[in-house]
């Protein structure tokens, strides 16, 4: 009855100390985490001092932080962690407007393209854009037009 019981014991053992290791021969995939808003050059060489919070907002898309202390400056923050390595990117912009909702300047990790200073583009470090040296080739997106369902809706009084 002994032995019986020993061996019941070591197999229970054995069994638990097996469930509590994996071996590695297979690996688990794991996935790209992307969070915030993707800010892109072209996104950025866009914004012109003077635009409203309405164009900015069509441009860059909704801020991630909207700081009821600071309601003159919005924040865009990017994070992307790579599944298989595990390494982190993280981007920060941030725009700043004046008391007439007007885009002043912005300041991130995301630089207006010059296109005297290719080099810049390159630099991820933080840096203050004086929106005024930029070119004024792009133009402020027009106001939205009604869709189809829109103008139903407005045929049929609402």
């Amino acid at each position: 009855m002994s032995f019986s019981r020993f061996a019941c014991m070591v197999f229970l053992s054995a069994a638990t100390f097996g469930c509590s290791s994996v071996p590695r021969i297979v690996n688990e995939y794991k996935i790209d985490v992307q969070q915030g808003n993707v800010l892109t050059q072209d996104m950025v060489a866009q914004l012109r001092p003077g635009l409203t919070k309405d164009q900015v907002r069509f441009i860059l898309g909704t801020p991630v932080l909207m700081d009821m202390f600071h309601g003159n400056r919005w924040d865009y923050v990017y994070r992307l962690q790579k599944g298989s390595t595990g390494a982190v990117e993280m981007r920060k912009f941030s725009t700043f407007f004046d008391a007439d909702n007007k885009l002043v300047r912005v300041t991130g990790d995301v630089t207006a393209a010059q296109a005297t200073d290719l080099a810049a583009a390159q630099e991820t470090k933080t840096r203050e854009i004086d929106l005024g040296s930029v070119g004024e080739d792009v133009v402020a997106p027009a106001p939205e037009e009604k869709g189809f369902f829109g103008r139903m809706m407005e045929k049929v009084g609402f």
